[in-house]
């Protein structure tokens, strides 16, 4: 566990996290991202873009349930895609309409899905399993659990 005070804080983690992540061999790498609401979801997702080198604006996909964003810096060369996920609305319905299992397919996909919960049983195991808490002000606190 690690506290992060700052939003510049917040993408030093997201840099190194990238740094240090690795695709499988086969699938895409499935991260999932875990907290209440306002605990920092979409701010991590959107730092983990920045260090990707993403140009492109990265917002909730709350409302249209996931958004692909082509992966162009040089810090991490062996993703070509982000896929951005968010379940908040998807309550006990299977991700199937998203056809995630076709994104989970490629290698080179970097998925991240926000309320992981919400998927239930219909959602694979998370390679990496990311929850955000809010703690006093403006702190949050992040942990980590690898498959």
């Amino acid at each position: 566990m690690k506290n992060l005070h700052t939003l510049e804080e917040l993408q030093e983690e997201a840099t190194s996290f990238i740094k240090n992540l690795s695709p499988k061999e086969t699938g895409a790498t499935l991260v999932t991202l875990s907290g209440e609401l306002g605990a920092g979801k979409t701010a991590f997702t959107q730092a983990v873009a920045k260090a990707l080198g993403i140009k492109d604006i990265v917002t909730s996909p709350t409302f249209v349930l996931l958004k692909e964003y082509e992966v162009t810096g040089t810090l991490q060369k062996s993703f070509s895609k982000l896929i951005h996920v968010d379940a908040y609305r998807l309550e006990g319905k299977s991700c199937e309409p998203l056809e995630l299992r076709t994104y989970l397919s490629h290698r080179e996909n970097l998925v991240c899905i926000e309320w992981p919960a919400m998927l239930g049983e219909t959602l694979p195991m998370a390679d990496v399993k990311i929850t955000l808490k809010v703690k006093e002000g403006t702190v949050r606190e992040i942990s980590y659990d690898y498959a």
